[in-house]
């Protein structure tokens, strides 16, 4: 998979700080967290015919 410049800027957009990127609030953590929960969710529905929401 390929990401967009065009997707990275509109991401970065309000980093301005290391703080921004890589803090207890930063765009990893939280990138960080829904990769995580996608994870999650595919094993869920691959390995135990889970789908959320049934």
């Amino acid at each position: 998979m390929t990401i967009s410049k065009e997707l990275l800027d509109e991401l970065l957009k309000g980093v301005e700080r290391p703080k921004d990127l890589l803090g207890e609030a930063g765009l990893m953590k939280e990138l960080k967290i829904k990769l995580m929960k996608g994870i999650l969710g595919a094993e869920l529905t691959a390995h135990l015919d889970y789908e959320e929401g049934k």
